[in-house]
C-alpha cells in the first residue's frame, strides 16, 4: 500500500493506463488476427483493407508508447510479407 498522498494518486494514475493500454493491445490483435483470417480465406482485396488497418493501429500505438515502435515495424513487415505472399 503506499504511504503517501502522491503515491496514492500515481497508484491510481497507473491503474487507469493499464487498463487503457491493455484495450489498445487487445484491439490490436482482434485487427491483427481479423487479417490473418482475411489472408486464410484467399481475398485479396479484403486482406489488404485489413492490413492498412492493422498498420494504422499498430502506428498509433508505438506512436503512444503502446508498444515499441520496433515491435510494431516488425509485426507490420510480417504481415505485408504474409499478404505479398497471396498469389
Amino acid at each position: 500500500m503506499p504511504n503517501t498522498k502522491s503515491a496514492e494518486r500515481r497508484m491510481r494514475n497507473s491503474a487507469r493506463k493499464h487498463l487503457h493500454n491493455q484495450m489498445i493491445i487487445h484491439r490490436l490483435k482482434t485487427l491483427e488476427r481479423n487479417f490473418l483470417t482475411a489472408v486464410g480465406s484467399d481475398d485479396k482485396q479484403l486482406a489488404s483493407d485489413q492490413l492498412r488497418l492493422v498498420t494504422a493501429a499498430f502506428d498509433k500505438a508505438a506512436k503512444a508508447g503502446v508498444v515499441h515502435k520496433a515491435n510494431a515495424n516488425r509485426k507490420k513487415s510480417r504481415l505485408a510479407t504474409r499478404l505479398n505472399s497471396l498469389k
